[in-house]
């Protein structure tokens, strides 16, 4: 049996720990988290949420958070608190609320929904997920890059040598 998870308090970041990706809400109390969603997200889809990336536009949705998380494992993650001052929580739930209902740009590299989440506790946007996947690129084209100059290197000695 799995042990309960604790209440979070309003004005939390829920992470939402999907597939192959991490969906980002604010816990507004009462059950209920406010989120960035594409229009064809299906609320606990997982996987299939990820073809919603592919939209540039989304929805300001406020729904339950065990219906948002659906069978997916979530956490309370309020992981820039030592980063940036957190927003008073009342103030926190207004922003939050006051979006809800509204269609806005949503660009999976830039306004997705961390960066929103983010706006609304810190009043800063960011997504660590697409900083961490841009390093992550980066890395594995300067790797391809090196294994490929090394081995035209060997290739050129090889020639060399016959």
């Amino acid at each position: 049996m799995r042990a309960p998870i604790p209440e979070p308090n309003p004005g939390d970041l829920i992470e939402i720990f999907r597939p192959l990706y991490k969906h980002w809400a604010i816990y507004v109390g009462d059950g209920y988290v406010v989120h960035l969603a594409p229009p064809s997200e299906i609320a606990g889809a997982g996987a299939a949420s990820v073809m919603s990336a592919l939209t540039d536009k989304a929805i300001v949705k406020r729904e339950l958070l065990c219906v948002v998380a659906g069978r997916d494992k979530y956490r309370v993650n309020n992981k820039h608190d030592d980063k940036y001052p957190v927003l008073p929580g009342v103030k926190i739930i207004q922003r939050a609320e006051a979006m809800v209902g509204q269609e806005v740009l949503y660009k999976l590299t830039s306004e997705n929904c961390e960066h929103f989440v983010n706006e609304i506790r810190y009043g800063i946007a960011r997504s660590d997920q697409v900083r961490d996947a841009l390093i992550i690129t980066g890395i594995g084209t300067l790797a391809l890059g090196v294994i490929l100059a090394f081995g035209l290197v060997l290739s050129k000695n090889r020639r060399q040598q016959q």
